[in-house]
């Protein structure tokens, strides 16, 4: 089976965000996502990708990128959305934010989104899918052969921990803490095509297993396929698909620089003949574990050994590392972020911070409207007041 790769050139920037639809006075989920879109038809309608759309659940409205080539470029995209979008969900009572979960609408509240490829997938995997409020961030990086797919995927594998607890934004379910840092990866991550990516040869090897699961029936597409990190062929991308909702555009900007310094580097590697690195399956798999349950406290196995490293301690390395690209990339002040998430805490450790100053989970979600609202960290001394 021959599967087409659409090359890009250099290494181009394309951003998902998955955003929250929440009322603004009970501070629950709202499932109004078609009346939303409906009041935007120039953003939602039309040929091409519309910059706002469906998810599946109408608590959900996904806001698109253009083909970008920079992170501030992208940034820019997003803010000018967010910024139709916002109006419009204001004169509706509503507020936007993010974060892998909403941490008291249940779940079975959900109202799914009219498309019938989301009824098809319901049908098919019933309450696996069903409990699928959740929310997430995308990050298309282009790549300009197939053959560079497949080594990089693999390459990036080993940074699921990072991209995990460096957004974990989903400590709480349907009004509990789950004693996770994201419990959105745990529920996506149960679709048997979600998870990490199968660690491949080639992309030979990439369209022999597409067209076994189709064979089998696993899957009717290649699109239904939700490796943690997968190909995109028609993009021409590899797509990331770790994160957890992010809550600000700043940190949004940070995970984007991330996975475009982290490409352009392995690119960069293949050029001068080095064979990109290949983390063994059960490594990958155990640390994903590690970055759910643990988030930045946990520590990653660095070998087939199973030698471990603190991920924090990592974390400072990964983005020293990457500061020279960035630069190049005109990404470094965007992937500095990443210091500031470590210092100030990450999602999930500011909403359990609220909790441990005597705040409620409707302090949770009004804090995370706030930062969404003010594109900034809500300190720990702030966090316990936030809505009062």
């Amino acid at each position: 089976m021959a599967i087409d790769f659409n090359p890009s050139r250099g290494p181009t920037l394309g951003v998902e965000w998955e955003l929250q639809l929440v009322d603004a006075e009970t501070r629950h989920l709202r499932q109004d996502a078609r009346e939303v879109l409906a009041a935007l038809p120039s953003l939602s309608e039309g040929g091409g990708v519309p910059k706002i759309r469906h998810e599946l659940m109408e608590s959900t409205v996904e806001i698109v990128t253009d083909v970008c080539h920079t992170v501030g470029e992208a940034k820019a995209d997003l803010a000018a959305t967010v910024a139709a979008l916002r109006s419009a969900a204001a004169e509706r009572g509503i507020a936007l934010c993010c974060t892998g979960t909403h941490p008291i609408s249940d779940w079975r509240d959900a109202v799914m989104a009219p498309v019938q490829r989301y009824a098809d997938l319901i049908q098919e995997m019933q309450w696996l899918a069903r409990r699928i409020q959740t929310f997430g961030v995308h990050v298309h990086v282009g790549v300009s052969d197939a053959d560079r797919v497949i080594p990089i995927v693999n390459a990036l594998s080993a940074y699921l921990p990072h991209f995990l607890a460096l957004t974990a934004s989903s400590p709480f379910w349907s009004g509990h803490d789950t004693g996770l840092a994201s419990s959105r990866a745990v529920v996506f991550g149960q679709l048997p095509t979600a998870g990490p990516p199968h660690l491949l040869d080639d992309w030979a090897a990439f369209e022999d297993y597409m067209a076994t699961l189709l064979r089998a029936g696993s899957i009717r597409s290649i699109k239904e396929v939700w490796w943690d990190i997968r190909p995109h062929p028609d993009f021409g991308t590899v797509e990331i698909r770790m994160f957890d909702g992010i809550p600000t555009l700043r940190e949004l900007g940070m995970a984007a620089a991330l996975c475009q310094s982290l490409v352009t580097l392995f690119d960069q590697q293949l050029d001068r003949g080095y064979t990109l690195p290949r983390p063994a399956a059960w490594v990958v798999r155990d640390n994903k574990w590690r970055a759910t349950r643990h988030g930045l406290d946990a520590l990653v196995i660095t070998d087939d050994s199973g030698n471990t490293v603190p991920l924090r301690d990592d974390l400072y390395e990964l983005v020293r590392e990457l500061e020279p690209v960035a630069d190049r990339l005109g990404c470094a002040e965007e992937l500095k972020v990443a210091g500031e998430i470590l210092e100030h805490g990450a999602p999930y450790e500011r909403q359990r911070a609220i909790r441990a100053e005597g705040g409620t989970l409707e302090n949770v979600v009004d804090a995370a409207i706030a930062e969404f609202a003010e594109d900034r960290f809500i300190t720990f001394g702030e966090v316990a007041h936030v809505g009062n």
